[in-house]
């Protein structure tokens, strides 16, 4: 009698502690990542983006259905980040959806949303499927698009995947700041020196608005009052140059050096050539490349930077499209132009991290030089790839001579952006001021960034309206230039929050085709033979030793 109490008691004293483990466990909420690039950890930017949401946020992903292997694993991702972000905001709120069931290809595609044409070799048949690597953010009547998948032009298609991947908590991220967002920083677009006109950097001005309030500046509207002028652009975070062609005056340049010596931080998109892709396409098929002096070289000097004269003549470059042929037999092939370089941003600075590639039109050198300021090479030319000096003639007649790559050794890797940080001395430190200023200043911290070509920042413009920046739309590809200027942006104005996130990397394992196909049937016999194998070992033990057992 007393043992059956004894083990009742043991049984009530266990179903009490689990009761108490259990209102213990659900008051105290605990998530473990046990991966060890911490893949499903939040940042703390991410986390400070969605904390004061107190109203919910609904996402729609299109990621849902019968789907290629590669979209399912993003898709599983996705779905995996999301559950971090409502685990750690309930106002967080998902859905996945499949857009062919649910009839919604034609709406996503109507409003930009664009799918990806995957192509699939299953039992000898070949097929075609359309994939859709969005999602849909609301929050209140706002609505931002998700784009899920990065193309990276240089990646295989297992890279551009793990790519996405790693992009996912950006993307996001980014989406609950633009939903989100009161409190704008400003910038100053200059105008009046000759910079590219409105219809020409619309698209990059209207992502810029998601994130920053933005307003035209002339720096000479007070012509007979520069002081009001520098009073007035103080008043901005940030200012962009966009290829100017006009030379600067000695009072534009102390408005400028004063503003960066009071912490403004500048955004130039200059070249010192004058060769434009417009007039090769005359009837001529040619035009000559000359130096634009914008008497701008004693302002970068002294900050540490020279644009030369000179144009980049690059094997790795991105193509213009010619007609080939005469009459009906003309046709229309992508060409490699060497002018036009395209680079691959390498390093691990959160502005280039996982960027794709970014076009460039007769862009020109950057030496760095001595001075007070840090310096950091964003991007650069190939290894193959030389400077051509100007004046000089260029044809497109060029492109019939295949490149002699002898004509590029020892060369190469000439600098196309640089960014500059921390202390500047004043170009007008030591010289006579173009007028007088009370509180001049002979040095300042601030941000720069000098990038050698004006184009960079340049939409293609189509029956009078202008293209996504970076979109081709002749070759129907698109680069990394939008990407990798609102990232220069984010980074000069100290927006931290979102440009850190683009510095987290994750490793993401694949199987490697060519080891699988070589050694299929070995993992088919470990996987199969093995199993069976141990199993037919056990019965044969498990019968010898039952034998001998009960023989006697």
């Amino acid at each position: 009698m007393k043992k059956e109490l004894h083990t009742s008691t043991k049984i009530v004293l266990v179903l009490i502690g689990l009761i108490i483990l259990n209102a213990i466990s659900s008051s105290i909420f605990t998530r473990f990542d046990l991966t060890q690039d911490k893949r499903y950890t939040l940042s703390e930017a991410s986390k400070n983006t969605v904390a004061e949401v107190n109203s919910p946020i609904i996402i729609d992903i299109f990621l849902k259905g019968d789907l290629p292997s590669e979209y399912k694993r993003l898709a599983d991702e996705t779905e995996q980040l999301l559950e971090e972000f409502s685990a750690y905001n309930s106002n967080i709120k998902y859905n996945f959806v499949d857009p062919v069931k649910e009839g919604a290809e034609q709406y996503l595609t109507t409003n930009g949303l664009n799918p990806r044409y995957v192509t699939e070799e299953i039992a000898g048949k070949v097929t075609q499927e359309a994939v859709f690597p969005w999602a849909i953010a609301n929050y209140g009547n706002k609505t931002v698009k998700v784009p899920l998948y990065k193309n990276n032009l240089a990646n295989s298609d297992e890279e551009k995947i793990a790519s996405s991947v790693q992009h996912l908590e950006y993307a996001f991220a980014d989406a609950f700041t633009k939903l989100t967002l009161i409190d704008k920083q400003t910038i100053a677009v200059l105008k009046g020196n000759g910079e590219l006109d409105d219809v020409y950097i619309a698209s990059f001005l209207q992502t810029l608005k998601d994130y920053y309030k933005i307003a035209p500046f002339d720096l000479s509207a007070f012509p007979d009052n520069p002081e009001k002028s520098l009073e007035n652009l103080n008043r901005f975070d940030l200012a962009i140059v966009p290829k100017p062609t006009k030379a600067f005056s000695d009072s534009e340049k102390y408005i400028l050096d004063q503003y960066t010596m009071r912490g403004g931080k500048s955004l130039w998109l200059v070249e010192n050539t004058v060769a434009e892709m417009d007039s090769l396409y005359s009837e001529s098929g040619s035009t000559l490349a000359f130096p634009r002096d914008l008497r701008l070289n004693d302002f970068f000097f002294e900050y540490g930077v020279r644009i030369n004269p000179k144009l980049v003549n690059d094997v790795q470059c991105a193509p213009i499209i010619m007609a080939v042929g005469e009459g009906n037999e003309t046709q229309y092939l992508p060409i490699q132009w060497r002018y036009n370089p395209l680079v691959k941003p390498s390093g691990k600075h959160p502005i280039t991290n996982n960027t794709n590639l970014v076009r460039f039109e007769f862009a020109n050198q950057i030496d760095t030089l001595k001075s007070s300021t840090k310096k950091t090479i964003l991007l650069k030319s190939s290894a193959t790839s030389k400077l051509e000096g100007v004046p000089k003639p260029i044809s497109l007649s060029v492109i019939e001579n295949e490149p002699k790559l002898e004509a590029y050794e020892g060369k190469g890797d000439y600098n196309l952006a640089v960014l500059l940080e921390g202390t500047f001395e004043s170009v007008y430190k030591n010289r006579v001021k173009p007028f007088p200023l009370a509180d001049a200043k002979s040095q300042g911290a601030s941000k720069m960034l000098v990038i050698a070509d004006g184009d960079l920042i340049k939409n293609q413009v189509t029956r009078g309206r202008p293209q996504e920046l970076g979109f081709d739309v002749v070759t129907k590809r698109q680069y990394g230039n939008k990407e990798f200027l609102l990232n220069s942006v984010n980074y000069l104005l100290d927006n931290n929050g979102l440009i850190n996130i683009r510095s987290k990397e994750l490793k993401l394992a694949f199987l490697d085709p060519e080891k699988v196909i070589d050694q299929k049937t070995d993992w088919q016999l470990i996987n199969i033979g093995l199993p069976l194998g141990i199993l037919a070992l056990f019965g044969f033990l498990f019968n010898y030793l039952r034998k001998r057992k009960y023989a006697k």
